[in-house]
């Protein structure tokens, strides 16, 4: 059942959406765990971005569900995410999760079972806990409403918007989702 489990928060174990299944031996694990073509396709354009547009010298560039260690409570992971390397040093770097913040993070849908109520607020639970940490901003990305949310650090309010706009990820450089999907001719439907 351990391997089932997708995040840490709080002290209290989500798992994958699905492992119930598993549980009753419907579904493999792997069914459950890994992503759709259209979150790996997103990973991909963010990754694209990162390496082609941010100063490698500067940051670090992280993604395939990269774990962070916040506390004894809280074992979370990120989609893809941007770490300034005088941040996360070269000495900080093995085989744990890492515990120190993101500079961004970015989070492609959920993959954990929200079923129980006390989970129902876990998007604004996860930003939250890692805006507190120190992330300066945190970029969800929901594919079945096609919006984008951005929280960050330095503002009064977290923005929820249609993805179809042109959004700074970081250092100037900017992401459209709405219209990288139109240009590789992918259609969402919602």
């Amino acid at each position: 059942m351990e391997s089932l489990i997708y995040e840490v928060l709080d002290g209290r174990s989500l798992y994958y959406s699905g492992y119930k299944d598993v549980l009753a031996g419907k579904k493999t694990p792997e069914e459950i765990m890994g992503s759709s073509s259209l979150q790996w396709v997103l990973v991909s354009y963010f990754m694209r971005i990162m390496i082609r547009s941010l100063d490698e010298k500067k940051y670090w560039f992280a993604s395939n569900e990269a774990g962070v260690h916040l506390d004894h409570r809280n074992n979370l992971s990120h989609d893809a995410a941007i770490y300034e390397k005088s941040v996360l040093t070269p000495d900080k770097i093995n085989v744990h999760y890492v515990d120190v913040p993101a500079k961004v993070a970015v989070e492609i849908d959920v993959k954990a079972d929200l079923s129980k109520t006390e989970d129902f607020n876990y998007v604004n639970k996860k930003t939250r806990k890692l805006l507190d940490f120190g992330t300066s901003k945190v970029i969800w990305i929901f594919t079945d409403t096609q919006q984008v949310m951005i929280a960050e650090q330095t503002a009064d309010a977290w923005l929820t918007m249609d993805w179809n706009r042109e959004l700074e990820l970081l250092d100037g450089q900017k992401f459209n989702i709405g219209r990288y999907l139109e240009e590789e001719g992918i259609k969402v439907e919602n």
